[in-house]
């Protein structure tokens, strides 16, 4: 059957990374983000590998912009949705500071995009979900780690595994999967952007010593999305090479 996948925050990164593992040939991959050129970009990868593609810009703090995306999706869709991967974020360009000194407008902006985003793109994707349909969030291991000087981040991606669970709570009485990912550290361009040795950042504390890729997500993210992991709703999956039990 041929699904309909929205991706947010899918003009590079990670979200490009979705966009493209959910590319199957006749799939509609539908790439939203606020970089509308980024998006176009990622459209134009998804068309060569065979997918049907639809580039869409959005301003995840918005519930306007949320809902005109989400109705311009449901029609590409021909009239639905059936996996929404909530992946838009802020990441790269957050100040690292002591808590006490985090300054409250980059709080809230975190906040807005991080954790607000989620919340409407999944409101106004609701209505066009079609049962057996599933939400994967993007959350963070650094909740679990307690990563310092980081504070806002880390309670933004803390917030999305506790809204994980209320909507797998009110969207499983439709058939509605709500699960979440918390990928480690993981190479991408803003990890990068981030420090120098981005490559070899706490491969010494992993199980597995190879940095992650962006590949090793998105495998998490097809399994949650699709019918493998039918009964599994409401939970966490840890995607980190095993460094947090080392």
């Amino acid at each position: 059957m041929t699904r309909t996948v929205l991706i947010t925050g899918g003009a590079g990164g990670l979200g490009r990374a979705f966009a493209l593992g959910f590319a199957d040939p006749g799939a509609r991959v539908a790439v939203a983000d606020v970089n509308a050129a980024g998006a176009e970009e990622t459209a134009a990868l998804v068309r060569e590998r065979g997918a049907q593609a639809l580039a869409v810009a959005v301003d995840v703090t918005s519930l306007e912009s949320t809902e005109a995306m989400a109705t311009q999706v449901a029609a590409f869709g021909g009239g639905g949705i059936d996996v929404l991967v909530n992946n838009a974020a802020i990441y790269a360009g957050i100040t690292r500071s002591p808590f006490e000194e985090i300054d409250p407008a980059e709080w809230d902006r975190v906040m807005a995009v991080n954790l607000k985003g989620p919340w409407l793109c999944a409101r106004a994707c609701s209505p066009h979900l079609r049962e057996g349909g599933a939400i994967v969030n993007i959350s963070s291991a650094t909740v679990l780690s307690g990563s310092e000087q980081w504070m806002h981040y880390v309670a933004s991606k803390g917030g999305v595994i506790a809204l994980t669970r209320v909507m797998a709570k009110e969207l499983g009485r439709r058939g509605i999967r709500v699960n979440a990912i918390a990928p480690g550290f993981t190479l991408t361009e803003a990890s990068y952007a981030l420090m120098e040795d981005a490559a070899s950042y706490g491969v010494d504390r992993a199980a597995l010593k190879r940095p992650s890729q962006p590949e090793d997500i998105v495998g998490a993210a097809r399994f949650l999305a699709g019918p493998d992991s039918s009964y599994i709703s409401g939970q966490t999956l840890v995607v980190d090479g095993g460094r947090q039990f080392i």
